[in-house]
């Protein structure tokens, strides 16, 4: 099965295109799509949301998903507020009585689905790997008979 990369791992250029660039210009999309079509926001939402999800396994633990997945749903809700702002459109969808408040709910909401995705990520690698590493399974630790 293939493991992918860690965040940790990678360059800095990268972790900064994948941590920040990515979600903003995914919040700018949705920005201007909040104003355009509900169908679309909650559509594009869903796949932005499947994408925090995965973004959890380049990540060790649920911990370091958690706090990228912040940051990241940070960056998307404002970058999705500042989008909207620009385009000028009314909202299709209710951004609710105080909008910067979007940009919390959206940290939030990517906290935990990055966190939940690094911890799958981590039971898959324990599962994985403790098949190989159990030495109750080798025929030297069998009682003899």
């Amino acid at each position: 099965m293939h493991e992918p990369t860690l965040f940790r791992d990678r360059a800095r250029p990268a972790q900064i295109a994948l941590g920040g660039v990515v979600p903003a210009v995914a919040g700018a999309i949705a920005g201007v799509l909040v104003g355009v079509s509900s169908g679309a926001y909650w559509g594009f939402g869903a796949v932005a949301a499947i994408g925090g999800f995965l973004a959890g396994f380049e990540h060790q633990d649920g911990w370091g998903g958690a706090d990228r997945g912040l940051v990241a749903g940070a960056v998307y809700g404002t970058a999705l507020l500042l989008a909207h702002a620009i385009v000028g459109t009314h909202a299709k969808v209710s951004l609710g009585s105080f909008p910067p408040f979007l940009a919390v709910i959206t940290a939030i909401v990517g906290m935990l689905l990055t966190a939940a995705g690094g911890r799958i990520a981590r039971l898959r690698r324990e599962r994985s790997a403790s098949p190989a590493d159990s030495p109750a399974d080798s025929p030297e630790d069998s009682p003899a008979e």
